[in-house]
């Protein structure tokens, strides 16, 4: 395994409660993709949910190493969560190119996600890696 990069980052929950409360669906509909506004208009403290997604977008953008910058958009990051719940980050766009050049030939990248809050605070931690061609292709026939 190689590590391609990693990002941390922590914003406080009351900072997206007035961007929503100020801006409202622009806010929303300009960052988050549409699982994430589902996932998180589905939630009680709406503002958390939508914290620790954006949150998460941070992260991975340090990890990639572009920041929001060189074609890579809000909405190409996407906080979706596995079949059993776990979260991870789907990249489209921008993002998703960016990856894949630095991405090295005969590797594929996998993406760890960790978001959590903890009022007033939500914080994410995205870790990318590669693993060799070979080793995804046996991990994928043993799950």
């Amino acid at each position: 395994m190689i590590v391609l990069g990693m990002g941390n980052d922590m914003i406080d929950i009351r900072r997206i409660e007035r961007s929503l409360e100020r801006w409202g669906e622009r806010f929303i509909n300009r960052v988050y993709t549409d699982i994430e506004i589902e996932k998180s208009e589905r939630r009680a403290n709406r503002a958390a949910s939508y914290a620790k997604r954006f949150a998460a977008k941070e992260a991975c953008a340090k990890a990639l190493g572009t920041g929001f910058d060189k074609g890579v958009y809000m909405r190409d990051l996407g906080v979706v969560n596995l079949p059993g719940g776990k979260p991870t980050i789907a990249l489209t766009g921008g993002a998703a190119r960016h990856l894949e050049s630095m991405t090295p030939t005969g590797f594929v990248a996998r993406l760890e996600l960790t978001i959590t809050d903890d009022d007033p605070w939500a914080q994410a931690i995205v870790l990318i890696s590669a693993i060799p061609l070979e080793y995804a292709a046996i991990m994928k026939q043993v799950t």
